[in-house]
């Protein structure tokens, strides 16, 4: 199996654009956007999450079976959230 090397610059790029969004996402904490708070914030943290998962934990370049249990781990996830959601937006307010 070979693997391959990733350049520092890669990493401090990464690093750079994950210290961005930390900040995007502190700053969109301050303004009030109403609902589309949660929207932003969810988007801003799964950009984050997939650039530690592509570089730090280096399934960019993994094999195909590393790439099909990551999927099927988002697979999983979406229908935990949707089944969550789901419960949450069909109950009745008392």
């Amino acid at each position: 199996m070979t693997t391959r090397v990733v350049s520092e610059s890669t990493y401090i790029f990464v690093l750079l654009a994950l210290l961005v969004l930390t900040v995007v996402t502190y700053l969109v904490s301050r303004v009030d956007l109403g609902k589309l708070n949660v929207v932003i914030a969810l988007a801003i943290a799964a950009t984050k999450v997939s650039l530690v998962a592509l570089y730090f934990m280096h399934a960019r370049y993994s094999s195909r079976l590393t790439r099909v249990v990551i999927g099927a781990g988002l697979a999983w996830l979406t229908i935990l959230l949707t089944l969550t959601l789901t419960d949450y937006v069909t109950r009745t307010k008392f």
